[in-house]
């Protein structure tokens, strides 16, 4: 209604001021029965309000579509009326439609054709990756060292490529089960021993081999991951520990991991899970590429997990993996 009002509001003032004007010209041209005069102006507005009737009826759908907010996008192709303006309108809105979907197919297919490659690309690299490996395990010296040094690095970023590619189909790629929490512990630190060793740090773990957390032991092990190789990258030759510890509450289970490295600035710590955001941390350890913590956060939403961190500048990091299930064996 107040759209019909606001867009019929000229064409009233118009027919008034016209009225008016004819009455005027009557009145200088010396015509002085007022009463006809008067008969006249109310003749006109009838006039002037039927036509309104009519156009607000006969385009109230229409009007209605403009001025309602649609709850889907199939709403905007609904019917609108029959006159002139409601049907080029209605053509108008179903051809945008159809744009619109075929913008939306070739998209998604581009997507998958995108998600296709990658994974075929991550599983044809690991491949000569893994020849490397057995190759320099054969050998025993410095230089081979080095070299598998770089490929555990190399495997872990094809790792990272593998499960943001997989993050957009997580629906389909998850089961939630009873996952114990210190073997995936052990897990991700015998995956990282050599980086470890290299690094000089030294995993401590403190996790009760009784607890037993509902969760995704594929996705877990990935979440785990990105907090060690943080923890190890942002503490390198401290010759600190890298704690595991767990506590329960009698809601939830707690993963705590701690670092005693360089510790994360206060202005930085509100953006860290965001995607690339690197802070000032970032510029001093090019291999930052700021998406570790951003994808720990996001699996973890998925998962119906929380993540909490704590840090002080050159004391540390702790970061807390919440699980709202858990159980322990008898």
């Amino acid at each position: 209604m107040k759209l019909f009002f606001r867009e019929h509001m000229p064409l009233v003032i118009l027919h008034i001021v016209q009225l008016f004007l004819v009455l005027l010209i009557y009145w200088l041209d010396g015509y002085r029965n007022m009463l006809t005069a008067l008969y006249s102006i109310f003749l006109g507005l009838v006039l002037l309000t039927g036509y309104l009737i009519y156009r607000y009826v006969s385009h109230q759908s229409l009007y209605r579509r403009l001025s309602d907010p649609m709850e889907t996008l199939a709403d905007s192709i609904q019917g609108g009326g029959y006159t002139p303006l409601s049907d080029a309108v209605n053509e108008l809105l179903q051809t945008q439609y159809g744009h619109y979907q075929q913008q939306l197919r070739l998209g998604e297919k581009t997507r998958k054709d995108h998600l296709t490659f990658m994974n075929q690309w991550v599983h044809q690299m690991k491949t000569p990756l893994s020849v490397i490996r057995l190759m320099m395990e054969e050998t025993k010296d410095t230089r081979s060292a080095s070299i598998l040094e770089e490929t555990d690095r190399m495997e872990k970023g094809l790792e990272t490529v593998l499960y943001a590619a997989r993050l957009e189909t997580f629906e389909r790629d998850f089961k939630v089960e009873a996952v114990s929490l210190r073997a995936v512990v052990e897990s991700i630190i015998h995956e990282n021993k050599r980086l470890f060793i290299g690094s000089k740090v030294y995993p401590e773990l403190k996790v009760e081999p009784e607890l037993i957390v509902e969760s995704d032991a594929k996705w877990l092990s990935f979440m785990i991951g990105q907090l060690v190789t943080n923890a190890i990258k942002y503490s390198a030759d401290s010759h600190q520990k890298v704690t595991f510890s767990s506590s329960t509450t009698s809601k939830e289970a707690i993963l705590e991991i701690r670092d005693r490295g360089i510790g994360i600035p206060l202005s930085d710590r509100k953006r860290v899970f965001q995607p690339f955001y690197t802070g000032d941390n970032g510029r001093m350890f090019r291999e930052s590429t700021g998406m570790g913590l951003y994808f720990v956060q996001e699996i973890a939403n998925r998962l119906g997990h929380r993540v909490e961190l704590d840090s002080e500048v050159g004391e540390g990091t702790t970061v807390r993996l919440i699980f709202s299930s858990y159980l322990t064996k008898m």
